[in-house]
């Protein structure tokens, strides 16, 4: 069965090939290019495809299912998650527990804004 992915690694990255594939697989259910219930290359598959070892796209999925990204259902695969795009649930989730610490702190919140805002410009 061919994948709906089309995954590339950039060698020359500071990001190690699992995260640039976890990274590629949310971005893709995220954009609507892969929908919910597509069926993922198999771990051995892919390695090969992407000429890694099998233990680096092994990673990604565990990390990927533990987001909530995709399901592994055994021997019948890996599929992304009926829910589609866990992320950004587990975004809101966080934005919210980090709304409560911000007003349990009292921090004015143009100040948690820039906080927030450095962070994110932060390698």
């Amino acid at each position: 069965m061919s994948s709906p992915l089309s995954l590339a690694l950039d060698h020359a990255s500071m990001f190690p090939p699992y995260e640039q594939i976890r990274v590629q697989i949310i971005d893709a259910v995220s954009s609507g290019g892969v929908a919910a219930g597509a069926k993922l290359p198999t771990v051995r598959g892919l390695a090969v495809d992407l000429g890694v070892a099998p233990n680096t796209v092994a990673r990604s999925y565990r990390e990927l299912e533990r987001d909530g990204v995709i399901e592994t259902r055994g021997r019948a695969g890996s599929f992304i998650a009926p829910s589609g795009d866990a992320t950004r649930r587990q975004a809101q989730d966080a934005a919210t527990a980090f709304v409560a610490r911000i007003r349990q702190l009292r921090v004015d919140a143009d100040v948690a804004l820039d906080l927030v805002r450095a962070a994110l410009d932060s390698p």
